[in-house]
Order: structure tokens, then sequence, then C-alpha cells
């Protein structure tokens, strides 16, 4: 490199050197050479800093190394032009290096870069000022800067510039900005949308992608399109789907369109000039798979609206896209069940779709080997067949329920979501419903409910409450451990996920032993407190309620001690006294598998006859297993497995239970109650040929009373000791739980059960209700002229209907 002094003038004097030539054969020495003061020398070392740094990143590296990005920055704004043009030069190829764009964000170079982007600078400059700014608004921070130092007018500005490069690089910086909403909606408010339809004629195709690219992000914008289509943007983009020779750009330009159809004013503004047809046109036309998958997303996105599905219908748009279902390419495929599903919110479109094969080629494509036509196909399907029976039974006859089901175990949660839902559309008719089970369906659902995205747990709620309508449905469910996922639906933020829950709940609650699992998983509980919430609580979490409480009568009577005459007490029904708030009722063999206490007896009700060999095995295990299970279900022991052998009982006869110390081990007789058997059989005999309810009511509870004591003088309660009769019957039998048949010395709760029990066993309609210190009573209903309400006596005049709300009833009741 040669080094010339200043030309001050022609004639050397005394206080001048003579220009001296100066060779910089190193990079260091350049770069210390930017600090000269001299202009010609600037001016070289820029210049040889630049074609040093244009021949490779190691280079760039190393010249920041070197410490040379500092001097530039300083000279791009120096007053000589020749300066400044190569300290740009130099420093906007650098800046495409990573590690020169990182270090250039320390500097604050953004705000001298935009100074110089004005009008009267030479293009060089804006070449590679707009290239450093491209490289740097890659950055989020530095995206801030450039549009806080009104950084995108300029740039906006030299769109017009007749350098191509310039233009590119503006274009970069405008894409790059547009990331951020701030400057993606200041673009049309800057006068940047005809900018931008002007480079769509650009004779270079990487600045019309570019344009095409921006335009796609903007109008998103509902402003900008305003302006876009005030500008004539659509028709300068039918234009360029009309040029075959611009295909390349078609992709790109349906995009901008899919946005542009996104309002129906301009939909309508576009179908009047007649773009809508030149669409279907274009879309029919032997094109690129993309570029029709593209098309075909035009009219997806049209469909939005109810009036344009008019429109299109009007137009046969069906018959185009049942056409597009068999196009060999999977993007075309996809883009086109999209359109359907959009198409289907319009009721005569979900006819002729169904009419020209739309559902058996959906069918088909349930079995492609791509996750997102699968994804598409299914969606579609879904909504085809809501509210539809035609469609239901359309996809049913294309065999469409057996992939359906297969999709349940998808890894992509929408397909799993879309074909739970069509499902759900389709079990609500019987034979669908059986074919779908046949599937195994239900085993299928347990997965999905355990999934975390909202959109599978409500949908695969929904599909678990139509198809469990009968016992053996639930069975299958419950068996193959769909109950626990699903209650834990219940704890859900989502109130749609808490109410889809509720419902399957509801469902499955109809079978006791479902019934009594989810309780004990405590969805009573979780049902309870979204109830108590005003902004949680919705009609299927209360039905859910009380679909459990229904179906678990000892439960609901613990919470709500209240029995209605429809609820009827059979086999295995314990009361086990009023429920503590927030704390679960247990189960009748969590109660058997307790040591006794001092607390209240649970009465249990066993009309059955068992074999002498029957019994409850209580392991910690065991217990834990089964806490919860209906008493009939439970496992019986056979005494080769449940009971010691003769040799190895123990010999204190007042225990019938062993207690061993490793593991610990209970086992309680499951007794017969031939006492309560023998009442049930006389109130067969003797009750029901009697022909008044009063009389039959009245014989009935007196038997209830002598079972159980007989009559008791209302100022004598204190001397009938029936606390100590049960404290006795728990220590004979060493369990808490004691047969109702085994009291002989009843009060009033306990007559009241004996009669609800009766009476239910022999036709009898009644209720059982508790009150408080020991009081339980049953009300009845009798027509003798006029329907009547009365209150049975049971204790102290036995047989005596009292009238409801007199005195006489009042007192009973203790109220």
């Amino acid at each position: 490199m040669v080094r010339k002094g200043k030309k001050e003038s022609a004639t050397p004097t005394k206080d001048t050197f003579d220009p001296l030539a100066i060779e910089g054969k190193t990079p260091a020495t350049v770069v210390l050479l930017l600090s000269s003061p001299e202009e010609d020398i600037l001016i070289k070392a820029c210049e040889t800093i630049h074609a040093f740094a244009d021949r490779g990143d190691e280079n760039k590296l190393s010249l920041l190394g070197l410490g040379a990005l500092k001097p530039l920055c300083q000279l791009i704004t120096h007053s000589n032009k020749l300066v400044r043009r190569f300290a740009f030069m130099a420093l906007g190829v650098m800046s495409t290096h990573s590690e020169v764009k990182n270090a250039l964000k320390n500097l604050n170079i953004i705000p001298s870069i935009i100074e110089k982007l004005s009008p009267h600078e030479e293009t060089v400059v804006h070449e590679f000022g707009t290239l450093c700014l491209a490289s740097l608004s890659v950055d989020f921070v530095s995206k801030a800067v450039i549009f806080s130092n009104n950084g995108l007018p300029p740039v906006i500005q030299l769109l017009s510039s007749p350098d191509p490069d310039v233009v590119k690089n503006s274009l970069e910086i405008i894409f790059n900005q547009i990331q951020d909403y701030p400057s993606r909606s200041a673009i049309h408010e800057l006068g940047g949308i005809p900018h931008l339809l002007a480079q769509l004629k650009s004779e270079f195709p990487v600045i019309q992608q570019l344009a095409l690219k921006i335009l796609q992000n903007i109008t998103i914008d509902k402003d900008t399109r305003v302006t876009f289509r005030e500008e004539q943007g659509f028709e300068k983009l039918i234009d360029v789907l009309k040029n075959k020779d611009l295909q390349d750009l078609h992709a790109a330009s349906l995009h901008v369109v899919v946005n542009c159809l996104n309002d129906s004013e301009c939909f309508q503004l576009i179908h009047k000039g007649g773009g809508l047809a030149q669409l279907m046109e274009f879309i029919l036309s032997p094109t690129l798979p993309e570029i029709q998958a593209n098309a075909v997303k035009c009219v997806a996105r049209v469909a939005q609206s109810s009036e344009n599905c008019n429109i299109l219908h009007k137009q046969n748009v069906e018959k185009i896209l049942v056409e597009l279902l068999s196009v060999n390419d999977d993007r075309v495929k996809g883009a086109t069940s999209q359109a359907v599903s959009a198409m289907s919110t319009n009721l005569a479109s979900k006819e002729v779709l169904r009419e020209l094969g739309a559902i058996s080629a959906l069918v088909e494509l349930l079995s492609s080997e791509t996750s997102s036509v699968k994804r598409d196909a299914s969606r579609a399907l879904y909504d085809l067949t809501q509210n539809n029976l035609h469609n239901v039974m359309a996809v049913y006859e294309a065999g469409g329920h057996e992939p359906l089901v297969r999709l349940l175990t998808e890894e992509c949660p929408e397909t799993v979501a879309n074909s739970a839902a069509t499902l759900s559309n389709m079990a609500g008719q019987e034979d669908i419903r059986y074919s779908i089970l046949s599937q195994n369906a239900l085993p299928a659902l347990v997965e999905p409910l355990k999934s975390k995205d909202s959109h599978v747990q409500i949908s695969t709620a929904l599909c678990v409450a139509t198809l469990a309508c009968d016992t053996a449905s639930r069975t299958e469910f419950k068996n193959a451990g769909g109950l626990p996922p699903l209650v834990n639906l219940l704890d859900s933020k989502y109130k749609d996920v808490q109410k889809m829950g509720s419902l399957a709940v509801k469902a499955c609650a109809c079978d006791g032993p479902c019934a009594v699992e989810m309780c004990v998983l405590g969805a009573l509980e979780k049902l309870q407190k979204i109830n108590q919430s005003e902004s949680q609580k919705t009609v299927f979490s209360e039905m859910a309620m009380m679909s459990l409480l229904n179906s678990n009568l000892p439960v609901k009577y613990s919470l709500m001690g209240f029995l209605s005459p429809t609820d009827h007490v059979k086999d295995g029904f314990y009361d086990a006294g009023k429920a503590v708030a927030g704390q679960r009722v247990l189960s009748l063999e969590e109660h058997y598998c307790q040591p006794v206490n001092r607390q209240r007896a649970i009465i249990v009700i066993n009309t059955a006859k068992h074999s002498a060999e029957e019994t409850v095995v209580c392991t910690e295990e065991k217990q834990h297993h089964l806490s919860g299970t209906d008493i009939h279900s439970v496992k019986r022991e056979t005494p080769r497995l449940g009971r010691k052998k003769e040799e190895e009982k123990p010999k204190d006869k007042d225990l019938p239970c062993a207690v061993s110390q490793s593991p610990p081990q209970r086992h309680s007789k499951m007794l017969n109650d031939p006492a309560l058997e023998a009442l049930v059989q006389e109130a067969k005999e003797t009750v029901l040929l009697l022909d008044e309810a009063m009389t039959q009511y009245s014989i009935l509870a007196r038997m209830v009373s002598k079972a159980m004591g007989g009559e008791v003088d209302r100022k004598k309660m204190h001397t009938f000791e029936w606390t100590l009769h049960i404290s006795e019957l728990k220590f004979e039998l060493q369990s808490n739980v004691v047969p109702i048949g085994m009291i002989k010395q009843g009060t009033y709760y306990h007559r009241a059960l004996l009669f609800k029990c009766l009476a239910d066993c022999i036709g009898l309609s009644c209720s059982l209700v508790r009150g408080e210190y020991n009081r339980g009573w049953n009300e009845v209903l009798v027509l003798n002229g006029q329907t009547q309400r009365y209150v049975v006596d049971l204790m102290h005049n036995p047989g005596s209907l009292l009238k409801v709300n007199t005195p006489a009833a009042e007192q009973y009741q203790n109220i």
C-alpha cells in the first residue's frame, strides 16, 4: 500500500515533507492506518480492509481481533465522501459474520447507519449500510433499536432505489423487522404497500420472493389488508398467478391471497370483480402440488364465513374438492380436507359432499401414512357428522369407525381429539355404538384420558360418556383402568374439561361398582368442591354428583341424610352415620378391616345367605386395593386359602378373628343374618296380604318395633340401654360392623333403617330421613281421598302414622 501526504501545494516548502510511499504488508499495519489523520491513507486503508474481508470469514474474524471494527464505525460518519464509502463497504462485508455482528451490537452503530440512508448519500453507502442493518436486524434487540430510531421510513424509501442490491437488503431488513408487531402494523402507515407491490415486477426472483414473504406477514393485519385492497393488490397477485413463467412465485402469492380472503368484505369485492372465478380456474389447472395445495387453502380460508360458504356453494366448489381428495399428493389432500371442514358449516354443502363421495374418500385417508393427512381427514369427518345422521350412517357404511378407533392411539393430539369427537357423533346410534364398542374403543380411550392436551381430554371424556351406556361397557372401561384418569379430569383448571369429565362420570356412575370405585378415588369430594364454586359449577357436575350418590346409597345417606322412596336399600347397604365435612366415607370393606373402636357401630343390611366358609380377608395391601369396592364384588376366599387349619385356630373363643403379627391380617366372617331373613319372610306373608296402605304401614311398624325392643315410653328413654346392647354386639363380633337383624334393642335410627329395608323388600314406598341426636324416621305417602304424608312412629306408639308438620310428628322428629 502507498501512503501519500496531503497535497497542499505544487511546490514543497520547508514546513512540509514530500509524499512518502509506505507499504502495508500485514492486516495489523493496515488496521493501524485507520487512525491516520490523512484522508488518502484512510481511503486506501478502508479499501484494503474491504478487499481483505471480502475474501472469507477467517479474514473477517481476523480483522475483528485486530480491532478494526471500532475505527470503521467512526469512519462511516467521516466528512470525506470516499472515506465514508469505503468504510461502509468494509463494515458491511464484515457484518455478515456472526461474531462481528455480535460485536457491532455493543457499539451503538445503528443510529449512525440510519442517518446515512438519506437520499443525498451515494448508492454504495446505501448498499452496504442496508447490508449491515440486514445482518443486525436478525437480533431482537437490534430490531427494537432500528424501530425506535425511525429506521423503517428511510428503508422503505430505498425500495425505489435503482440498485437491486439496495432493494434486496432493504427487503431483508423489513422482513426481519415485521416479525415484531409494532413494525408489522407500521408498514402500511409508512406507505410501504405500493413499494412492495412494485417489486412483484422485479426481474430478480429473490426480490420478488422477499416482497411476497413480507406481504404474507403484514396482510394478517386488517388495516393492512384494507390498504392492500385499495392498491389493487389482489389484482396484481392474480396477474402473477396467471403468468406461467412465474410459477416459482405462485405458492407465495397464494399465501398472500389466503390472508386477503379472510375478510368477508374483501372477499365480496374480489368475487364481484371476477377474482373468485379466476381462483377456481387456477385451482383446477394442472400445476405444482404445493401451488395447488395453497390454492385450496384459499377456499378453506374463504369458507370461514357462512356468507362466503353460500357463494362457494353456488360455484359448485364441493365438486372440485371431492376431485382433489384423490390427487396423489399429501399436501393437496390435507388442504382439501381442511376446505371440506370449512364448507361443512353449510348444511347444503354437507349433503352435496356426501352425495359426491367425500366421506368414503376421507375414510380412506384415515389410513394414510402421513400424520397431517390423518389429522385433517379426521377433522373433516367430525365436521361432516356433526348433527347430521345421514353423514354418520355414511361414515359407518364406509367402515370409518374402525380406523377412527385405531387413531385413538396416535401421537398427534389433534388426530386423537378429532377421532374421539367423531366417534361421539356416531355413537348416538345404537347399532353403530355396539360396532364401535366391538373394536375395543373404551379401553383405547384410557390413555387419551391421561393426555395433557385439554382438547384431547374434552373429546375423549365426551366419547366415554356416549359409549358407556350399559353395564357391560362400563365394566369394560372400569376393568381397563379408565376410572382413575377420568376422575382426575375433575381437577382440571379448564371448565370445559371439568364439564365433560363430569358428564362421563355421570354415565359411568350408573353402575354401583363404578360409582363406589370413583368415590374411593375422590370423585365425590372433587364434585362437591366444584359445586360449591359458582364459577365452576355446571349442570353436568350436579348431575354427576347425584348419579354417584344414587348408585352408592350408603354414601348418599351418609352425606345427605335422606333416601327417597326410589332409593331402594339392598344387600350391602350400611349406615356409617353422618359424614364429617371434607372426610371421605369409608367403604364397607374398610370398616370390616378396622379394629374395634368406641365409635358408632356400622349397621349393615344383608338378606342373602352365605356359606359359613365365606370370609372377607383384610391385609394392608388388600385393603389398599379393595377399599371402596362393592361388598359383593369382594373375592371370597376358599377355606383352603382364607382360613387357618383347625389346629392353627386360636383357642380364645371370645375372638372370632385371628390377628397375626407379620404381616398384620384380620379375618371377619360375613355373618348370615337369619333374623333379618325371617323378618323379610314374615313381612311378605303378613303385610302384603293386607289391602289398605295405612294398615300395611302400621302392621310393618309394629313388626319392626317388636323386633327391636318393643314400645318405649318417651319418659323412660334413659332406661332403654340400647347403647350397651350395641357395644356387646361389637365385642361379640369383634367388629365395628353389626348386621341389623342381630339388634334386639334399637333406637330411632336403627328402627327407621329396618323399616326402610323391609318396605323396600316387599315393595312398599317410603323414605328414610336422618335427624339429630340419633333420631331417624320414615315418611310415607298414603292416598286416602287425598295424598297425605305421614311420619311412622316406631318407638313410642308403634304403628301410629303422624301427619307431617303436626306437633305429634315434630315431637317424634325432635324438631
